[in-house]
């Protein structure tokens, strides 16, 4: 390889890893932001119908398009977004990008309904604060455990910097899959149902992805089967899908 090559391929390189990286941490902390405040703020105040139907087209938008960037179809347009030839190299990278503009657009856009449920006061604040960051911290672990390269995306971009194929790894299996077959959800699960405070707009978001993470880990699992055959049927027959088993 000629050294501008190597020189623009790394270019390249740091020049996803700068969007992916910025856009993660943009959306997670939109998200962060948004849910403990019960999605009661932000930039845009619609009039209805119009501020449920974009808020409802927000929720669905996440799940489908985050689901079908997973199936086989969702894979090839996913390596499009890529120059060509790099699609496969930098398909961990496209999709934290991509993800990461989902949650920005649903979190940014939002538009709250005004009206606020329950709001936790004093103590009962601050212990609900407390749950809501150990929560968060939960989902860090179990994103740790499943490989934080495929996780934040970085796996694709470093590839291309080095000039080397991505390596996946194996089934995760350590750590907090050694309790549920999907940490990951249950821990955004409790991120979901923590927030000091309640709105129409949190609960609906509540429910809706509760629901994505009780079913759509399943889609996940068929691939599973076919990727890994015997060792992954003898892990789900040792491991629980979802709500760990009571130890001791």
């Amino acid at each position: 390889m000629k050294p501008g090559d190597e020189a623009a391929r790394r270019r390249l390189a740091l020049g996803y890893a700068i969007a992916c990286h910025g856009l993660f941490a943009g959306g997670v902390a939109a998200m962060v932001f948004s849910m403990y405040h019960g999605l009661s703020r932000g930039p845009l105040h619609l009039r209805q119908p119009w501020s449920w139907m974009l808020d409802l087209l927000l929720l669905a938008q996440f799940p489908l398009v985050h689901s079908f960037l997973l199936s086989s179809g969702g894979r090839g347009w996913l390596n499009r977004l890529a120059p060509r030839g790099l699609g496969a190299t930098l398909a961990t990278t496209s999709y934290v990008v991509v993800a990461s503009l989902q949650l920005l657009s649903l979190f940014v856009l939002w538009s709250p309904s005004g009206q606020i449920l329950w709001q936790a006061q004093g103590e009962v604040r601050l212990l609900l604060t407390v749950f809501y960051a150990l929560s968060w911290m939960l989902v860090a672990r179990a994103m740790t455990d499943a490989g934080l390269g495929i996780q934040l995306g970085w796996l694709g971009w470093k590839a291309l910097y080095d000039g080397q194929s991505p390596r996946y790894g194996g089934m995760p299996r350590q750590g907090l899959f050694r309790y549920t077959r999907q940490p990951i959800y249950l821990a955004f699960c409790l991120t979901l149902w923590t927030v000091p405070t309640w709105t129409p707009d949190q609960l609906v978001l509540a429910l809706w992805f509760s629901a994505y993470c009780l079913l759509g880990p399943l889609l996940k699992e068929r691939r599973y089967r076919q990727r890994y055959g015997r060792e992954f049927e003898e892990y789900s027959r040792e491991v629980p899908y979802f709500v760990p088993r009571p130890t001791g």
